[in-house]
């Protein structure tokens, strides 16, 4: 797929050589409570859409501030190399997501060796839940915390989705990158329509990368 760096919406924080390893769960209704759920048909997942927060004692308006809606599309995610990029054609947003080994080192073309995934980034969105889909079967790991501004790498747990069900996560999750076990992976994007996104650099603020391990 091509893909133009230029268009990367935000550049990497590089320049550390330490990475917190998370611990690796299957994704099953059980471990995935307080963050989320499988989702065995996307079309009838709800995306829960919070409404816009009051800002002084005077209350937001009944059937007001909630209907900016849904938007959807493919997130799209392939791994160049040793290199992670995507695209969300939901938002529009092109991003280099990871590397499997430090980034100064890494391959951006070719075959590369991936035991596991170097991750600079999380976010959360506070407008809305998100639907994480795949639509050709493919596997994927993905970090998550709950929610809570003062997050830490070591609050992060990486979650192994089969490609059997999708993914669905609720308002306010942190959610690191989206790692395809594959080459390249296409899933069903749906989420809030605002698309606010709050976010922690692991490389700025704690000297480190995420390490999400791709096996089980």
């Amino acid at each position: 797929m091509d893909f133009d760096p230029k268009e990367i919406a935000y550049i990497p924080t590089t320049g550390v050589r330490r990475v917190h390893e998370t611990p690796l769960v299957a994704a099953s209704d059980e471990s995935l409570k307080g963050y989320g759920c499988l989702v065995e048909t996307p079309t009838t997942c709800p995306i829960e859409i919070v409404r816009w927060p009051a800002q002084g004692w005077r209350p937001i308006d009944d059937n007001s501030g909630d209907q900016g809606g849904v938007t959807e599309g493919i997130f799209e995610f392939w791994w160049r190399g040793e290199t992670l990029y995507a695209r969300n054609n939901a938002v529009g947003d092109s991003y280099l997501f990871a590397w499997s080994t430090w980034p100064e080192e890494a391959k951006t073309d070719g075959p590369g060796a991936r035991e596991r995934a170097l991750v600079w980034r999380a976010n959360y969105h506070p407008d809305g839940g998100q639907l994480f889909y795949p639509l050709n079967g493919e596997s994927f790991v993905v970090p998550l915390a709950l929610p809570g501004d003062d997050v830490t790498p070591d609050k992060f747990t990486s979650f192994w989705c089969n490609g059997e069900s999708g993914l669905y996560i609720h308002p306010n999750i942190w959610h690191g990158a989206v790692v395809p076990i594959g080459d390249h992976a296409r899933l069903l994007d749906r989420q809030g329509r605002v698309h606010a996104r709050v976010s922690v650099d692991f490389a700025n603020e704690f000297g480190c990368y995420l390490a999400v391990p791709m096996r089980l």
